[in-house]
């Protein structure tokens, strides 16, 4: 008994390695979003840290329309990383987890 349950916080402890390995790769995982028009471009992380921001010269002429471009762009490439991070890091858990019965539904 106590050497499964060895065998078990060893994998839990190489799941968690997994895992920071996993976030530290995700700061190199670039996402890029424009608006439709092109005229606005964001570029971040899947760790969802910035890295750019493009804005052609015109958008500065209307200030409400610069602030929705803003919004719109930044919200949807927030959702892209936000995906692309959820997904790899339930992937390097569960591939680091030890098989525990009831657990295998956690980490689609």
């Amino acid at each position: 008994m106590f050497g499964d349950l060895m065998g078990m916080m060893g994998k839990l402890k190489e799941a968690q390695q997994k895992v920071e390995e996993t976030k530290k790769r995700l700061d190199t995982v670039l996402i890029d979003e424009q608006s439709n028009d092109g005229l606005l471009k964001v570029t971040l992380t899947a760790n969802r840290n910035i890295k750019s921001i493009l804005i052609q010269d015109e958008l500065f002429n209307d200030k409400e329309q610069l602030e929705d471009y803003l919004v719109t762009v930044m919200n949807k490439a927030i959702q892209r990383a936000t995906a692309i991070n959820e997904h790899e890091l339930a992937l390097a858990a569960k591939d680091g987890m030890p098989n525990i019965p009831g657990m295998d539904g956690l980490f689609k």
